[in-house]
């Protein structure tokens, strides 16, 4: 892989570029435009898992849910509580 010389002023470009889009992240976050219930869909994209695996987390009780005529909804906060409950920490 050929090297590249970054010059300073490439490098502050960057770094405004990057806090503003970090600033753009955290407004949207902190002004709670999250939402609070999330169907199906958006939870196997968030995930990324497939319908079969998001099925699987229901029937199995990993996952609680709420039906309410043909559509599923589920608590953001329960997701989060999911994936703290099953990360991996490989720290040695």
């Amino acid at each position: 892989m050929p090297n590249k010389i970054i010059t300073t002023d490439e490098l502050r470009e960057f770094k405004l570029e990057l806090f503003e889009e970090l600033k753009g992240l955290l407004s949207k976050h902190s002004t709670g435009n999250l939402k609070r219930y999330m169907r199906s869909a958006e939870v196997m994209e968030f995930l990324q898992i497939s319908a079969g695996t998001l099925q699987n987390m229901r029937i199995n009780g990993t996952l609680p849910y709420t039906k309410i005529g043909g559509t599923i909804y589920y608590d953001t906060d329960d997701i989060h509580r999911v994936m703290k409950e099953y990360r991996v920490d490989n720290s040695y």
